[in-house]
């Protein structure tokens, strides 16, 4: 059976992405990570993927005039690389219908917040002034919706007396380094099923690797 390409989307620096190179090496994720996209040139995301000679393309936003335009472009060079997964790891834009629908059921997202809670760009900010006392993150598909796909995986994370919005990130970071492989694996082995809002992980098969 063919691996799967992997195509990951990145804005910044790609912690996350960097947590799934690591598992691509050691073997724990049987798949090939095929291209790493940035919407900003600069992002270091991009340094990461040449230091792991991984193809690396700036596909930059205010090239474009229009949303669609930006996404026509991403989505050719997934197509150009073969990519059958895609990855959003701290991608920071909304995905229109337009990509999505191209890559339905084969976009995953982490999220640094329990969903359906805090959804958007500003998760930490938003639990702490609600004044919640479990944070964490969710790696859910994505739809046409804004982190509103069906979840597969979430780690919950204590909120502390004092935190900000930086220490809450950092520790719910080490979560998402966690959680974002695994749930790569699990959809790489064919170990999730969709059922509406619920997926389901399916068991090991006999014999298996662990």
């Amino acid at each position: 059976m063919p691996k799967e390409k992997i195509g990951v989307l990145c804005s910044g620096r790609g912690s996350n992405l960097a947590s799934i190179i690591d598992a691509v090496e050691r073997g724990d994720i049987r798949a090939e990570i095929a291209v790493v996209l940035a919407d900003k040139a600069d992002a270091y995301a991009l340094t990461r993927a040449r230091e792991h000679s991984i193809p690396d393309v700036a596909v930059v936003r205010k090239a474009y005039a229009a949303r669609e335009d930006f996404e026509r472009a991403l989505l050719e060079q997934l197509h150009a690389h073969g990519v059958t997964l895609v990855v959003l790891a701290g991608f920071m834009r909304i995905l229109s219908p337009l990509f999505v629908r191209a890559y339905a059921g084969r976009i995953l997202n982490i999220h640094p917040a329990l969903l359906p809670s805090f959804p958007g760009a500003h998760a930490h900010r938003d639990a702490l002034a609600y004044g919640v006392k479990v944070s964490g993150c969710t790696v859910h598909f994505v739809d046409e919706g804004t982190d509103s796909g069906p979840i597969i995986l979430q780690a919950a994370v204590p909120v502390a007396e004092g935190d900000t919005e930086d220490s809450l990130a950092a520790r719910v970071l080490k979560e998402e380094h966690r959680i974002f492989p695994a749930a790569i694996r699990l959809y790489v082995d064919g170990r999730l099923r969709t059922d509406g809002r619920q997926v389901h992980i399916l068991p090991l098969a006999e014999g298996g690797a662990l």
